[in-house]
């Protein structure tokens, strides 16, 4: 199949799925053209059957604000024309449906012109908290139901999709996935040593995120300082974002220095995760929970917030914990109870990386995604 992949350029986590979706299908002998403002954060060149097209936005003094949703539908419609696409699967709703929407109806208009399929991947915040705002509800319901295919990476999102919005559209679950060979734990004695010096240090707790407030990195902090009253702990704090600053902050205010380390975004997180022996995620919302699921790749025990599909990939007390999201006490004592016993520790994390190997592997899921492509197609 030929595939047009729309997706944001940012570290988030539907950035991060569609690109290894594009790559994962050119692997399997698609052409795939990945569609955003520039190179994604996960991005890797050299991959046949796999290139970038990059959306250009041109400055104009008429216009305020950068017109990015008239210049990826443009972009899309003229990479449909040129190369011939099957299918153009938009990741994330706003604009990407919206855009792959517009795109079809300039090439419908266009004479001898055979259209794409558009299939959309609902990702989370695109509904729970963009999509659900009255601003732009309407198009966003919109452009979802005009997509010939629709999908949701957990069967939280699908019910909130579905009550937010009213879709009668047909969604199906397709969840998230990793490169097992590449998830997998690979201990960096170098790295653990620096991080975690024997006579300062006895664990390290470790959280990912691209710190918006969703993701409620002041609440890692507050179940890090409990989780230091019983296990000599350091955090590490992998990724940035708009919160950064002000937790940064308050680190200094509360005379953690030397406890708390901000290693910003990191490309690979294989070694950091590898080198972790407590993840907390006290999300406030997590439609899939990615992060999660590669900490228990990597044989990472996770503590996080019963939301959204968290508790879909965690089983609690079996595979990790979740917990009430204001439950911060009770997450800092499931961090303990995991950090100080190692039985506990060693069924969790066994447990977990099953979990993963069983149903989240590239090779498990990525065939989900071709058959709702030719179900379009056939449709």
């Amino acid at each position: 199949m030929n595939i047009g992949m729309v997706c944001y350029a940012s570290v988030g986590g539907s950035g991060v799925v569609a690109t290894e979706l594009a790559h994962a299908l050119a692997v399997r002998g698609h052409r795939v053209h990945l569609i955003s403002s520039e190179p994604p954060f996960r991005w890797r060149s050299g991959v046949p059957g796999l290139s970038f097209v990059p959306v250009a936005v041109p400055p104009y003094p008429l216009f305020r604000e950068p017109q990015y949703l008239l210049a990826l539908s443009n972009t899309i419609a003229r990479v449909a024309e040129e190369r011939r696409l099957d299918i153009v699967h938009a990741h994330y709703a706003v604009p990407h449906a919206t855009a792959a929407y517009l795109a079809d109806q300039l090439l419908a208009s266009t004479a001898a012109v055979v259209t794409p399929r558009t299939v959309t991947t609902l990702h989370g915040t695109d509904i729970t908290l963009v999509g659900s705002d009255p601003s732009y509800a309407r198009v966003v319901a919109f452009s979802i139901e005009r997509s010939h295919g629709v999908t949701a990476v957990s069967r939280s999102l699908k019910a909130d999709t579905i009550a937010a919005l009213g879709i009668r559209h047909e969604i199906r679950v397709i969840p998230n996935f990793l490169d097992c060979a590449e998830y997998r734990r690979q201990p960096d004695p170098e790295l653990r040593a620096r991080l975690c010096p024997d006579d300062l240090c006895d664990a390290l707790v470790v959280h990912v995120s691209n710190f918006r407030p969703v993701k409620r990195v002041d609440v890692v902090l507050d179940v890090f300082r409990l989780i230091r009253r019983s296990v000599r702990a350091r955090l590490i704090l992998v990724g940035d974002g708009p919160d950064r600053a002000g937790l940064e902050r308050r680190v200094v205010d509360e005379r953690l220095t030397d406890a708390v380390s901000f290693v910003g975004e990191q490309q690979n997180l294989v070694p950091w995760l590898s080198v972790a022996d407590l993840f907390l995620l006290p999300s406030a919302q997590e439609s899939f929970g990615l992060a999660a699921l590669e900490a228990m790749a990597c044989e990472v025990p996770v503590v996080a917030s019963s939301v959204g599909g968290l508790p879909e990939i965690i089983e609690d007390g079996v595979t990790g914990f979740v917990c009430h999201p204001d439950a911060v006490e009770t997450m800092a004592g499931r961090g303990v109870a995991l950090l100080t016993d190692p039985a506990l520790r060693a069924r969790t994390t066994r447990a977990a990386t099953e979990v993963v190997r069983n149903r989240y592997c590239t090779p498990l899921v990525v065939p989900l995604y071709e058959a709702a492509y030719r179900d379009v197609l056939a449709s």
